[in-house]
């Protein structure tokens, strides 16, 4: 079965490459970048230069594919959704120009919602047009990455985090690592068919205030949480040099779900996964740190 693998150097896309070298796969990496593949990987894979936006160039790199791990690709863009859009399109013709069988989409918890949600809405078309194709795919409905604390960590060393959600509202946090299993996993098994959801809820709901709690243990010193306005947030966002249309995409992701949302698939065996945030710290913050 010949697997490719979007963003293989992506926080997910990197371990779900070094998860299918160890199940025996040799996988293809679709890279805009290729030479950024590092040499210990590179005699384990296949490697294909790709624009993840360019239908002629993705359908080229995956004639001969019948698995694909798919990304929406995040870039710092003036209207991120339609670069979602247009990534969607060239994926969709890649699908149906190679025959494509079984995708495993990298989605995100609130893509439900399909409307109101900032960038996950990008990710929430990509579903509606893949169920559109005459293809088996699994949408992974991501919680919240640990790896967003480490674009905080000089918040952290100062010991005070914001946000514009009550300090006290629990939602799932998750390990990428842990994501990527549940990608490969699926990726391997050939047992399932049709449109599937798979939530990826992490060990337990987290509030910022246990977040916060968990950090000053952590990293040896308090680590407070302060709520902030929206107009607060999104200011910073364009400070640090968002243009307009991306703030508003990513403060939308956390407004849209702050209010009475419930993920579609509740906490189960099924959708919980391992990875503690503290045993991520340890492992990815500290060092930051």
């Amino acid at each position: 079965m010949r697997i490719a693998v979007t963003t293989p150097m992506g926080h997910v896309g990197r371990h779900v490459t070094t998860m299918l070298i160890r199940a025996g796969v040799r996988p293809l990496l679709l890279a805009r970048s290729p030479e950024k593949i590092p040499q210990t990987v590179r005699s384990h894979v296949d490697v294909v230069q790709a624009d993840s936006t360019n239908p002629d160039q993705l359908a080229a790199a995956t004639h001969g594919v019948d698995a694909l791990y798919w990304v929406d690709p995040s870039v710092l863009s003036a209207d991120p959704l339609a670069d979602y859009a247009a990534a969607t399109h060239a994926m969709g013709e890649a699908i149906s120009a190679n025959r494509i069988g079984r995708v495993v989409f990298q989605s995100s918890v609130g893509a439900e919602k399909r409307h109101g949600v900032g960038e996950i809405d990008g990710l929430a078309a990509t579903e509606v047009a893949l169920d559109g194709l005459d293809v088996d795919v699994t949408h992974l409905r991501c919680g919240y990455f640990f790896t967003n604390l480490l674009l905080d960590v000089e918040a952290v060393r100062q010991g005070s985090v914001q946000t514009v959600l009550p300090p006290d509202h629990a939602f799932s946090w998750v390990a990428p690592r842990d994501i990527a299993e549940v990608a490969t996993l699926r990726l391997l098994n050939t047992a399932w068919s049709g449109h599937r959801i798979q939530a990826v809820h992490g060990p337990q709901d987290l509030s910022w205030q246990q977040v916060a709690e968990i950090l000053s243990v952590q990293v040896g010193h308090p680590v407070r949480v302060e709520q902030i306005s929206d107009e607060a947030m999104r200011e910073q966002y364009l400070t640090a040099g968002m243009p307009p249309g991306m703030a508003d995409a990513v403060l939308g992701m956390s407004t849209g779900l702050r209010d009475d949302f419930e993920p579609e698939q509740p906490r189960s065996l099924a959708t919980t996964t391992p990875t503690t945030l503290t045993s991520w710290i340890h492992d990815e913050l500290l060092p930051e740190l």
